[in-house]
């Protein structure tokens, strides 16, 4: 074998090397924006997302306990749904939660772009509104303690179920996109489900149908 061709396969193999690095690289960032969610993992959150982990996380997001709702649940697809309140951890059946109330559930996780846009719209859409309208956000990625700080930078406050799973996605059948939005019904069924981003209080109010 030539010198000339030695040098050749030697290139090949260092060029071979870097777009697998690259290609490892890439799988192991985060979505870009508008991307379709991941696929649901195996746990709620992560292996290093233990309650010692979590308290200063929850400490500097400062949000407000979910609500529990009635001492029943209706006949919607979310009965038997039971994932974690973000705030304290406590297990939430979110059927009983919803029911009752007419519920603004927003889908999103802390890697999505149009998501940290959105948040604090749907902060202004709820102060807007007032109790007539419950917004529930719903973090759908495995980290919990990136859900936690980002809703600490952005100053939202708002009652937020850690879904690392995606059960509440999968039992309202919502496109596997992020940022979704859910209108339920006070009986619990869906009303409305709304597969997009919001710039605005004032876009939200609109598509949902409230007065905000």
């Amino acid at each position: 074998m030539s010198t000339s061709t030695r040098w050749t396969l030697a290139v090949i193999a260092v060029i071979a090397a870097l777009i697998a690095a690259l290609l490892l690289a890439l799988r192991d960032t985060s979505p870009w924006p508008g991307a379709p969610a991941p696929t649901a993992a195996d746990r709620e959150h992560r292996d290093a997302d233990t309650e010692a982990a979590l308290r200063e996380p929850r400490r500097r997001a400062a949000l407000p306990p979910c609500p529990t709702g009635a001492d029943t649940d209706g006949p919607g697809p979310l009965h038997a749904v039971v994932v974690e309140c973000a705030a304290d951890g406590a297990p939430v059946d979110v059927g009983r939660a919803v029911a009752g109330r007419r519920v603004v559930l927003n889908l999103w996780a802390y890697w999505c772009q149009p998501c940290r846009a959105e948040l604090p719209a749907m902060a202004e859409y709820q102060r807007r509104a007032g109790p007539g309208v419950t917004v529930l956000t719903v973090h759908q990625d495995e980290n919990e303690t990136a859900g936690l700080l980002r809703l600490a930078e952005l100053g939202v406050r708002l009652p937020t179920l850690q879904d690392g799973q995606r059960r509440v996605a999968a039992a309202l059948r919502v496109p596997n996109v992020m940022p979704a939005t859910v209108v339920l019904a006070a009986d619990g069924t869906v009303a409305q489900v709304l597969p997009r981003a919001f710039a605005s209080a004032d876009e939200i109010a609109a598509a949902v149908g409230g007065q905000a």
